[in-house]
């Protein structure tokens, strides 16, 4: 007759057996966890280059600052150079998604809409407009036929309307009796838009503004631009232009609203075209377009705001 212990021994040893059977099959079929990737350091709340954005800025409003005071038609030349090399972002971007957008009517049309506003003012420049969104289609259509044809010829009178021709209406500041300080005002405005909402959003930015469109853009950011812009469009009416105070509200209330939308508006352009920047000429800002997207719709409003005011 066998003892217990003796007995229970095949049954304990069959038991072992199993489990290590069991641990060598996990370990065998089942592939551990890889470990979690250390995240990179963030250049800022804001995510950008901060030295480089200020040196690039302060760089850019020296050049058109001289352009102004010196001589005003290198202001014209300025702002063909930056129209043109934005189209050429602009076509690249929208490239990725097979839309050609037709380069070159679109320069010779800028150059056009750009130098009649300059020489002959509002009126001209819309009739120059209408010429190049008419050579866009006509060009593309000569290339070839189509719904493709007539997708690429609606970008490209889009992009006509949208950097050249609002650009344009800084250039009709320009021929105003106090066409440098106007256009001083206009850029100042619209530079305090950005700077009093990168400043308030890094400090205090909590509520999310458009979230799906911009992350980083907040109402306390909102609140900052408001804040920034209406003092410098105050200082800018009364004491330098002599207009009255309240213009200054208006100009700046306007000016702030209209450079949101400009941005939001290139955000969500960027977010469909799968892109965190237009361009990479210009370190901390990324590419012209980066530059221009509140300046150009803040333009018309500026002029309206200020041939109203003043």
């Amino acid at each position: 007759m066998n003892r217990p212990d003796e007995s229970s021994e095949p049954l304990a040893s069959a038991v072992r057996r199993l489990r290590e059977a069991r641990r060598r099959a996990r370990t065998a079929l089942v592939e551990p966890a890889p470990p979690r990737p250390r995240p990179l350091p963030p250049t800022g709340r804001a995510g950008r280059n901060l030295p480089a954005a200020i040196g690039v800025g302060l760089g850019l409003l020296t050049v058109v600052a001289l352009s102004l005071f010196v001589r005003r038609e290198a202001f014209v030349v300025l702002v063909v150079l930056a129209v043109c090399g934005a189209l050429w972002e602009l076509a690249a971007a929208v490239g990725q998604r097979h839309i050609r957008i037709p380069v070159l009517p679109l320069w010779v049309g800028a150059v056009g809409i750009l130098v009649s506003a300059w020489v002959a003012g509002p009126e001209a420049m819309l009739m120059a407009f209408t010429l190049t969104a008419g050579g866009v289609f006509v060009w593309r259509v000569l290339d070839g036929g189509g719904m493709d044809a007539v997708r690429d010829a609606s970008a490209g009178i889009f992009a006509a309307a949208y950097v050249p021709y609002l650009a344009g209406f800084a250039v009709l500041l320009l021929r105003e009796p106090d066409g440098p300080l106007l256009v001083v005002a206009f850029l100042l405005v619209t530079i305090a838009n950005d700077t009093g909402g990168y400043i308030a959003g890094v400090l205090f930015g909590r509520t999310p503004m458009a979230p799906s469109i911009s992350p980083k853009k907040s109402w306390e950011g909102l609140a900052g631009s408001w804040l920034l812009a209406t003092a410098v469009a105050v200082v800018m009416i009364t004491p330098v232009l002599g207009g009255p105070w309240w213009g200054g509200l208006l100009l700046g209330t306007v000016a702030v609203a209209a450079a949101t939308t400009g941005d939001l508006a290139e955000s969500l352009l960027k977010r469909d075209l799968g892109l965190k920047d237009m361009g990479s000429l210009l370190p901390g800002h990324g590419g012209i377009m980066d530059r221009l997207d509140s300046l150009l719709v803040c333009a018309p409003v500026s002029y309206l705001v200020l041939r109203a005011v003043l």
